[in-house]
């Protein structure tokens, strides 16, 4: 018996556990009930949200290419099968419902929060899209002023409001001013008020060889849409035109067209089928805007006799009154025939000459013709070739005809320009780095002056007009030209024949070509000093004996090719100054470059290199490197950048090497000291880990840097991917912790610091206090960013504070998200701030801060302030704490130029300033959830220069006046605003 109820209770012992358990589980389901039915219906609401904020941002956003669409779509669809489950849930509190939702409550609510848990790590993946502005202002001269310009932009203002015509033309000569009439026209409507007749106003260039893709590219670029290198033309059009489709109006105006674009390729939605939507196009030739369907087309003339001695005067100067010089001037101004481009590059020219000899030689200089060119543009030549021809010296002259060798419309960035300059010889080698830009920018500008160049449409870069690259191309492919050249740049070349390197060839740029191979043999070019293959994205293989055919060469640019490696030929260009192989993405190794004795420019950036070639540290005469954007480069050999001892220009930014300090470095790898023994070092750019430990005799070393950007830390690279402006001498740092570090060594010649993500800056700010009885004050800071951090940035009670001000030429601050700053006035005492050049305040998400500034302690005003900002900041209960009626101010207001007063979210602010504060130059008021807020910052002093107030209609109307003229007379400047700060339409039937 015994063996038998040992049997049982071992058979039945498990089952009765399941069953205890089963029955336990299902008791807790069943008084967890009530709750879990909660805490679905709340989550549920949650999931709905989500699921809602997904799909518009899919719907919405064409450039969430990072996101699984996929897998979201299949997200969603579960996401809306559980919303039908919950809803479909019972209602009731019987226990019999309960008990048998029980189980239910429990399977919905884990998988609700599981679908949460996908959907949050979607969300995540977003990346936040801009919308595009309206319109964007474009640099163009004015046409005020010149009575045919301007009736012309009248007509096309007309023609826009009718909607009868869907397509303009713009047509006339070359250089008679289409592109600088529409580009006037473009500006006008961006000066129109808010409630503008198109959502969207885009500018794009074609070219004498129309590429569709380039236009493509400009219109994506406008939209804020981004294209990839393997799109196919046909995918960019289809996302185009699914993207226009989506705007209200769109407005394209589509400059020097010379061959009939179709629409439908280009992906651009049909004006007649897109109500409101229009089409300017700019063209020299009629046929081509009939081709393109337009509905009407205005013909833009040369000058009449007055205008063109009008514009005349006003490119040459006072000069031109003087009686012996005027009749002179005025044949001059009438051989230009007309023509704008002629009369302001002549004009220009003559500015300012009064020798009579001088007038008569170009007068008789415009009246020569060329018998091999008729027309108008024998003397579009001619004048521009005059141009040339009174340029100052060979130098400039050589300067200007190497701009030709870029594509058509190319902007054409300055620095590499002056790169080319310097490394073809053009520029004197005995200047240093900084003296060679300096000298670069004053021909750009001498260039610009004589308008033979323009400035671009983005920074730093200058363009030539068409014409003018068309006749110095005819210049320097003439055989009689000290700098023949073969330029076949931006055409779309697969190919080139050997039989179009002549020996007697100078330059040769092949740009921005499709071409996929080189001739395979040597070539006789031994005199060519420059050879561009830039952005021939499907070039793989440089032969070797192509080169060998090049052993005067002193400029090689391969930049954005797909060549994997160079031939070992390459160390046989002894004349060779500068090898640029710019983002040769492909590109994992070099020869050595030992026999490159004369090298002084290297740029490796973006390239796949593992390693510095070899014979790098032997370069001696090498003066700029640029290795930035090598993420596969971890290592640097000691003793090899310090060893280049006439480098003057370093770029380190984005490699994967990381510094160390001495003593931390590994064993045979380059600590940043060896950078600071670079005597002649003036510009560097590069990441660092952690603050370098600099000394006394460092600290001259910093002063003599006088370009740079350093990004400092643990994120820091992220921050800027790339380094754009040169001359923005900026100081990053991320993510640390500050100790004993000192930054002052740093910031001696800095203009910009921007501090992210760190703590312990007040032990940092107290370093800086100390130490500037030794070094002084920062003269050179403009602009200082403060950003995520718990410091409270005021001295500890007892603590150093500085007795000058550290900071005082500072004109810009922005204070963002410190959760334990208190007071701007704090920090500023801290400091020693005076704030005498300050121009903008910038705070936001800080919610501690209870008062902005105080002159209750010092009397001193804010005399340059201009604009302030301020956002999110839920403790803020005023702005400024003023003095006691016994304190006297130095001016009778804290702000006295304020012109931009901005504040969003600012809960408990309760005023602005005081009542009798006189902001005499306030034009710009916004108030966005500031409730408390019951009168505004006008005074009879200062309500006629305000131009716009904004704000919520329901703010607005609870406001009080002092009279009613004032708030009749701002009524006509209020834009009325929703809670998010978007305009309300047709709100001024409501106020």
């Amino acid at each position: 018996m015994e063996v038998v109820a040992a049997a049982l209770n071992s058979l039945l012992a498990e089952p009765c556990r399941l069953l205890v358990r089963s029955i336990y589980s299902r008791i807790c389901n069943f008084l967890r009930s009530r709750k879990n039915f909660i805490d679905l219906q709340k989550n549920i609401k949650a999931l709905v949200c989500l699921r809602d904020d997904l799909r518009r941002e899919l719907d919405e956003n064409e450039r969430h290419e990072n996101l699984p669409r996929t897998q979201v779509e299949e997200w969603l669809r579960m996401a809306d099968g559980l919303e039908v489950k919950v809803n479909a849930l019972p209602s009731g509190d019987g226990c019999r419902l309960r008990y048998k939702l029980s189980r239910k409550l429990v399977k919905l609510l884990m998988e609700v929060k599981q679908l949460m848990e996908a959907g949050n790590f979607f969300e995540n993946m977003l990346v936040v899209i801009e919308k595009p502005k309206t319109g964007e202002h474009i640099p163009s001269p004015s046409i005020m002023g010149q009575k045919t310009a301007s009736q012309n932009l009248s007509k096309i203002m007309e023609l826009l409001i009718n909607d009868k015509v869907k397509r303009i033309g713009i047509c006339g000569m070359g250089g008679v001013g289409k592109s600088t009439l529409v580009k006037n026209l473009n500006n006008e409507i961006n000066k129109m008020p808010s409630a503008q007749p198109f959502s969207v106003i885009i500018w794009a260039t074609s070219s004498r060889e129309t590429n569709l893709r380039r236009i493509q590219i400009q219109i994506a670029e406008r939209l804020n849409l981004q294209v990839k290198m393997e799109e196919s033309e046909e995918r960019i059009a289809i996302r185009l035109h699914k993207r226009l489709g989506k705007e209200r109006r769109f407005l394209l105006l589509l400059d020097d067209v010379w061959d009939a674009v179709d629409l439908d390729l280009l992906g651009v939605p049909r004006p007649e089928d897109h109500v409101g939507s229009k089409i300017i196009l700019t063209s020299r030739s009629f046929d081509v805007c009939r081709m393109m369907l337009t509905d009407t087309n205005i013909e833009v003339n040369a000058l009449n006799g007055e205008e063109a001695w009008e514009l005349f005067c006003q490119h040459a100067g006072q000069v031109v009154e003087a009686e012996n010089i005027r009749p002179l001037a005025e044949a001059v101004a009438k051989e230009c025939g007309g023509l704008p481009l002629a009369i302001i590059v002549v004009g220009a020219s003559m500015r300012g000459k009064s020798m009579i000899a001088l007038w008569k030689d170009a007068l008789r200089a415009l009246q020569r013709s060329v018998p091999l060119i008729k027309g108008i543009e024998d003397k579009v030549f001619n004048t521009l070739k005059w141009s040339y021809d009174s340029l100052q010296d060979e130098h400039i002259k050589s300067c200007f005809l190497f701009c030709c060798l870029y594509p058509e419309d190319w902007a054409i960035d300055v620095h590499e320009l002056i790169r080319h300059w310097f490394s073809e010889g053009l520029l004197d080698e005995c200047l240093n780095y900084e003296e060679l830009e300096n000298r670069g920018m004053a021909i750009v500008q001498s260039l610009s002056d004589s308008c033979l160049l323009e400035q671009s449409m983005f920074p730093n870069t200058v363009k030539m007009h068409d014409v003018v690259r068309d006749v110095c191309i005819w210049m320097a492919c003439s055989s009689q030209s000290r700098y023949r050249s073969l330029v076949r740049s931006g055409i779309d070349l697969t190919w080139i024949s050997e039989q179009e390197f002549l020996c007697s060839l100078k330059r040769v740029s092949l740009m921005n070509n499709e071409i996929e191979s080189l001739p395979d043999c040597t070539v006789k070019c031994a005199e060519a000093s420059t050879l561009l293959l830039t952005g021939n994205h499907n070039l793989k293989i440089v032969p070797g004996s192509f080169l060998q055919g090049f052993q005067s060469l002193r400029i090689l640019n391969l930049s954005g090719s797909k060549v994997q490696s160079l031939p070992s030929t390459l160390v046989q260009l002894g004349e060779l100054r500068a090898l640029l192989l710019c983002h040769c993405f492909c590109l994992t190794e070099l020869p050595s470059l030992e026999g490159l004795s004369k090298l002084q420019v290297l740029d490796c950036s973006g390239t796949c290199i593992t390693q510095l070639p070899s014979g790098l540290e032997k370069l001696t005469d090498l003066r700029q490197l640029d290795i930035s954007e090598t993420t596969c480069l971890r290592t640097i050999p000691s003793r090899t950048i310090s060893r280049l001892c006439n480098l003057e220009f370093l770029n380190l930014v984005n490699t994967a090497y990381e510094w160390g300090a001495k003593g931390e470095s590994v064993e045979g790898q380059t600590p940043f000291e060896e950078v600071l023994c670079l005597k002649k070092l003036v510009a560097l750019y590069v990441h660092l880990d952690s603050i370098p430990r600099l000394t006394s005799n460092n600290i001259n070393w910093s002063r003599r840097i006088k370009r740079f950007k350093l990004f400092i830390g643990e994120g820091a690279r992220m921050l800027y991917r790339r380094v754009a402006d040169y001359h923005d001498n900026c100081v990053i740092i991320n993510r640390l912790s500050f100790s004993q570090e000192w930054i002052g060594g740093l910031l001696c010649n800095a203009v910009s610091l921007r501090i992210h993500f760190c703590e312990g800056l007040n032990q940092m700010l107290e370093r800086l206090v100390i130490d500037s009885t030794k070094v002084g004050c920062f003269a050179g800071l403009r602009s200082l960013k403060i950003s995520f951090s718990h410091s409270t940035l005021k001295p500890t009670p007892g603590g150093c504070v500085a007795s000058l001000d550290l900071l005082p030429n500072l004109e810009e601050i922005y204070l963002h998200s410190l959760s334990k700053l208190e007071s701007f006035s704090d920090f500023g005492y801290f400091l020693g701030l005076r704030l005498s050049r300050l121009r903008i305040i910038d705070v936001f998400s800080c919610p501690q801060l209870k008062l902005l500034f105080s002159v209750a302690d010092t009397g001193r005003t804010l005399v340059k302030l201009e604009e302030i900002r301020i956002e999110s900041c839920e403790m803020l209960k005023e702005l400024f704490e003023y003095p006691n009626s016994g304190q006297r101010l130095e001016t009778d207001c804290v702000a006295p130029n304020l012109r931009v007063l901005k504040l969003k979210n600012l809960p408990n602010l309760e005023t602005v300033c005081r009542h009798n504060e006189s902001w005499q130059h306030l034009q710009e008021l916004e108030f966005l959830n500031c409730n408390k807020i019951r009168k505004l910052p006008l005074t009879t002093q200062n309500e006629h220069s305000i131009m716009k107030v904004s704000g919520e209609l329901e703010w607005w109307n609870r406001l009080e006046w002092d009279s009613e003229d004032m708030k009749r007379r701002v009524k006509n400047h209020f834009v009325a605003v929703d809670r998010f700060g978007q305009v309300i339409d047709n709100a001024d039937s409501i106020i």
